[in-house]
């Protein structure tokens, strides 16, 4: 009896998983290489660029929140020159109209028809600085451009690149002049991620590294060579999709999750302090995360720890507390705190 048909197949089936397991070694190295560029510009914050490659793993959007001046808007733009991807910023202003982000039908006089002209959001990255600043009509528009990938002007659609992420940013020091957002926004926003000073070491690093820059400038523009094209991107995300989560971590998501919406089987004191608990789009965004961090830490399963680290981010602005909470001084993050030490790990 002739076998060597069957061991060839077999040879080749493990050479195949060979080839595929040292691609996603080399993805994984690549990504490693493009976390240590970014924390290389961006001093001090490890927390946002690794919540912004989350993001962009597990193709979801941003909001951050900082005082002016904490590299917000370098994160996203180093970024952006270092994957094959296009960027622009948009600065909200009250008197922003919804046709400067989407875009608006331009009468070509040479031939007596409109065209439509693409706005802003039609980039592969997109910041939205001081977002809270826009009117309803404005945050409307986003909102579709966020949950739909696509803009839509009278009658038509178009839809928007396969690569989109939104970073919006939030000034929390100047309130007047500001919108709040709307809970059905908030919830599209895959993490929301607050942004403090650095500490005295990492500003002594930022000015070292500003004087290199001035004297880059002077003598030659030094453009960063993208370390990822958009393929590597998608391809990152389907690794991603087959990070291993155990069926006890993903209980222990759903129990934290529930958690925010009735509290009293984990903690007696919360029952009636959480207005709103967090959505099922909450549990979905968690687990996305949650495999992508791990992902990124060059895993192929997640631990509880990648559980517990984006727990905050993830439900911070899906929570609404109640008076009683207010009245007490609780904040959300005091809740979900408190929640993470009484939910039972797995």
């Amino acid at each position: 009896m002739n076998t060597e048909p069957a061991y060839s197949a077999a040879a080749g089936s493990v050479i195949a998983d060979a080839q595929a397991d040292n691609g996603a070694l080399a993805l994984q190295r690549r990504f490693a290489a493009l976390r240590t560029a970014l924390d290389a510009e961006v001093i001090g914050q490890p927390a946002l660029t690794e919540r912004l490659l989350i993001a962009l793993l597990a193709d979801g959007h941003l909001l951050v929140e900082g005082a002016p001046g904490l590299a917000k808007t370098t994160a996203v733009k180093a970024l952006a020159t270092r994957i094959e991807a296009d960027f622009h910023r948009i600065q909200f202003t009250p008197d922003l109209l919804p046709a400067d982000l989407t875009g608006t039908d331009v009468l070509r006089p040479q031939t007596g028809l409109f065209e439509f002209e693409r706005g802003p959001l039609f980039h592969n990255l997109v910041l939205a600085d001081e977002i809270n600043r826009a009117p309803a009509k404005v945050q409307s528009a986003l909102l579709e451009a966020m949950a739909e990938r696509q803009v839509t002007i009278g009658r038509r659609s178009w839809p928007l690149p396969g690569l989109f992420l939104v970073m919006a940013t939030q000034n929390p020091i100047e309130q007047e002049g500001t919108f709040p957002l709307p809970e059905a926004q908030l919830d599209r926003f895959l993490m929301h991620v607050p942004v403090h000073y650095p500490q005295a070491g990492s500003e002594r690093a930022i000015l070292r590294l500003a004087r290199e820059r001035e004297r880059e400038e002077l003598v030659a523009r030094v453009v960063p060579q993208h370390l990822l094209s958009q393929a590597d991107v998608f391809a990152a995300r389907a690794q991603v999709a087959g990070v291993h989560l155990a069926e006890g971590l993903e209980e222990y998501i759903v129990q934290l999750v529930l958690a925010t919406r009735d509290p009293r089987p984990f903690d007696l004191k919360l029952g009636g302090k959480i207005a709103w608990g967090a959505s099922p789009r909450a549990t979905l965004a968690l687990e996305r995360a949650t495999r992508a961090r791990a992902w990124l830490a060059g895993r192929d399963y997640a631990l509880p720890e990648d559980v517990q680290t984006l727990a905050p981010d993830v439900l911070r602005h899906r929570v609404l507390l109640g008076y009683e909470a207010e009245a007490e001084g609780l904040r959300v993050d005091d809740v979900v705190a408190r929640l993470l030490e009484r939910v039972p790990l797995p």
